[in-house]
C-alpha cells in the first residue's frame, strides 16, 4: 500500500511538472523570427498561420496582413487562441488588439526583418499583443 502512494505521488509531480514545464517568457523570444497562432473557423477548420513577431516592454505583438487577419476574424475561439513558439505550445492565449502600437511595432519589424522594407507598405489590419492567461 506504501509503495502504491509513493508511485502514484511521484506519478502525479512528475506529470504536475511537465504541465508547467512550459513558461510564457517574451524576453526570452526576442530573438525568435516566426511564431504560429492557432484559427478555428466553420469553413476551413483548425489552421495554424506563422507570423513575425516582435517583443517589446515584455510583451509579445504581432502584425496581421489581410489573410491572417482574417482567420482571426472568423475564428470561433476569438480572442483566444494557440500559440506554438520555441517548440513549446501555449492554449490559453489571448489576442488583444493594439491599434495604439502600430507604429512602434512597425518600426520594431522594420528594425528586426531587413524584408520588411517591402512588406511595410501591405495592408496590416491588425497589431495585436498576445497575453497567456491561466493554464
Amino acid at each position: 500500500m506504501i509503495r502504491r502512494t509513493l508511485m502514484t505521488s511521484v506519478a502525479l509531480l512528475l506529470s504536475t511538472t511537465a504541465v508547467f514545464a512550459a513558461e510564457w517568457t517574451p524576453a526570452a523570444w526576442a530573438t525568435q523570427k516566426t511564431l504560429q497562432f492557432r484559427a478555428d473557423c466553420p469553413d476551413e477548420g483548425e489552421y495554424w498561420s506563422y507570423v513575425w513577431l516582435v517583443v517589446l516592454d515584455n510583451d509579445v505583438y504581432v502584425r496581421l496582413g489581410t489573410r491572417s487577419a482574417g482567420r482571426v476574424d472568423c475564428s470561433r475561439s476569438k480572442p483566444m487562441t494557440a500559440v506554438r513558439i520555441d517548440g513549446e505550445t501555449f492554449d490559453n492565449v489571448e489576442m488583444i488588439p493594439s491599434p495604439a502600437m502600430t507604429e512602434r511595432v512597425a518600426a520594431a519589424m522594420s528594425a528586426k526583418y531587413p524584408t520588411d522594407l517591402f512588406l511595410r507598405y501591405l495592408n496590416h489590419p491588425y497589431t495585436m499583443k498576445l497575453v497567456a492567461k491561466g493554464r
